[in-house]
């Protein structure tokens, strides 16, 4: 094949939960992670160099560049001496906490291993992925999973019972880096019950899951808005509203149809236009086309 075209989902942290610090200052993570039908289009393509394009999002496209270290990292393990473009189609908003960098790069391995030949295993996948960024190899997997240490044990998990989730986006970012820096200062008012939190995603309960949800960020976020957010969509019917990952995106789990269009409602009354309403995915990246 000369190329193929991948959607990949973004992604909600239903949990969220800091472990512990490492002396070299990077956190260990325990999380409950939920793939939504949001999706990054990314196309690659065989080239001789290696080149990124965003069109339309205010990305770098270099080797700072998530989808760029992907395939640098593939070509460097594969040892295949060979190029990609690479067109990233952003639909995730950038610097919420929702993965869509993770989900470039996710994309960006599985469509050079399909462009290439190279018949990879999604374990082999996953470990290049997690020389990438921590969420990587979740992002290979989709679905629901626990995830813990420093992104790379995955748990999968039944995929949730029927529900949606509202998303809003406020009109500024949160970079992680600075999260955890606060976090470290201040740390965590309350912490999710990762434990209940698996037990009730065994047993299809969603009126369990949702007291367990909760995200340790939360409080050194510097998401001004994430309180307020959270109480319009609760007012509204939502059964659980937290952050997501470092922020600055917040969410609502609705358990109905009627109920998630309230939420948005309510938060496009509060001036908040970035909204999404959005459904458990239960993959990593599909093709969409080969060509």
């Amino acid at each position: 094949m000369d190329g193929v075209t991948l959607l990949a989902p973004a992604k909600l942290n239903l949990t969220l939960d800091v472990t512990g610090v490492q002396e070299d200052g990077y956190h260990t993570m325990d999380m409950l992670m939920q793939a939504v039908s949001l999706y990054e289009r990314v196309t690659v393509r065989r080239a001789e160099k290696l080149r990124v394009s965003a069109p339309g999002a205010a990305l770098p496209l270099g080797p700072k560049n998530v989808a760029w270290k992907a395939a640098a990292a593939f070509f460097q393990q594969t040892g295949l001496l060979a190029g990609a473009e690479i067109r990233l189609e952003k639909r995730a908003p950038v610097r919420a906490g929702m993965g869509g960098g993770s989900a470039d790069a996710a994309a960006v391995l599985l469509g050079l291993d399909l462009v290439y030949g190279a018949r990879l295993s999604l374990g082999e996948l996953c470990r290049i992925g997690q020389e990438v960024g921590a969420d990587v190899p979740f992002a290979l997997a989709g679905g629901t999973a626990r995830v813990r240490g420093f992104g790379e044990q995955i748990t999968p998990l039944p995929p949730l019972p029927d529900c949606l989730f509202v998303v809003c986006m406020p009109g500024y970012g949160i970079s992680t880096p600075q999260a955890f820096a606060a976090y470290d200062q201040v740390g965590a008012d309350a912490r999710p019950d990762n434990e209940g939190a698996e037990r009730a995603v065994r047993a299809g309960d969603l009126a369990a899951l949702c007291p367990c949800l909760g995200n340790a960020l939360q409080k050194a976020s510097a998401g001004r808005d994430t309180g307020r957010i959270c109480r319009l969509l609760t007012g509204s019917g939502a059964k659980a509203a937290l952050m997501t990952g470092s922020g600055a995106a917040v969410y609502g789990l609705f358990t109905g149809a009627r109920a998630a269009q309230q939420g948005v409602t309510a938060l496009r009354a509060a001036g908040f236009d970035r909204v999404w309403t959005l459904a458990p995915a239960a993959t990593g990246p599909i093709v969409e086309e080969i060509f």
